[in-house]
């Protein structure tokens, strides 16, 4: 039995968008441009036949996985859930580091969500697993490379 993935509306529907681009345009032109080096002649030595041939791998490979994905996902819409105060998957959360009173914001994401330049970390990171389940104004010790580190939870928010 194959276990369902958490993961965001955005996060749907981007792979959903990609899916679409992958079936409706880069896979025609692939196909397209596959003819066309057919057309040039003998396929052992012909190089744009080969490059294209390796391209259609990498989308049909992509497709696949995208497929793959949407088939196991477990789509969370943060917004319909009734805010408690409690950290959830798909939250926005807002730490303040107790010593140096310095704020960072996160949103927990699904694995293939995880951007942390844009601030969104994994469920399964070790930051979203401290975090998961605990309240706003509860103090979180999240273990980093620098040592132990004390956060208190300022705000969650259910926002796409």
């Amino acid at each position: 039995m194959t276990s369902m993935v958490p993961m965001t509306v955005t996060g749907a529907e981007k792979l959903r968008q990609e899916l679409k681009q992958l079936k409706s345009e880069a896979r025609p032109k692939v196909i397209a441009a596959i003819a066309e080096a057919r057309a040039h002649g003998d396929l052992k030595e012909n190089g744009e036949y080969h490059a294209a041939r390796e391209q259609q791998s990498f989308i049909e490979g992509r497709i696949a996985e995208i497929e793959g994905k949407l088939s196991m996902a477990h789509v969370i819409d943060i917004t319909k859930v009734e805010p408690n105060g409690k950290v959830l998957f798909g939250t926005t959360v807002t730490l303040t580091n107790l010593d140096t009173e310095e704020t960072v914001v996160y949103k927990i994401v699904g694995d293939d969500e995880a951007d942390l330049k844009a601030r969104k970390i994994s469920v399964n990171s070790p930051v979203a697993r401290a975090l998961i389940g605990k309240s706003v104004s509860e103090v979180v010790e999240i273990r980093s490379p620098n040592g132990v580190i004390e956060y208190e939870i300022a705000t969650v928010e259910h926002q796409e």
